[in-house]
């Protein structure tokens, strides 16, 4: 099972990038444990540096802008 982490304070474009993980888990049937990370000292120590930022099985893949749901298809299938 993936683990993805989407880190971000909550803003719009850090719950866009959720709800396009979620989406894209959904449509390509994919099992993950999706979750946000809005803790700062846990971005600070992961070394996010903008949001949002995804990390799937622990390494950051996407730092500082909201994908296109293409990218997030290929991130997801990459990582599996």
């Amino acid at each position: 099972m993936l683990k993805i982490e989407v880190f971000g304070a909550g803003c719009p474009k850090c719950k866009k990038t959720e709800e396009l993980f979620m989406r894209a888990l959904s449509e390509m049937n994919v099992a993950a444990d999706l979750s946000h990370v809005k803790d700062m000292n846990e971005m600070i120590k992961r070394g996010v540096m903008f949001t949002p930022a995804v990390f799937i099985n622990d390494k950051k893949v996407l730092e500082g802008r909201v994908p296109t749901a293409q990218e997030v298809e290929k991130l997801i299938k990459e990582a599996q």
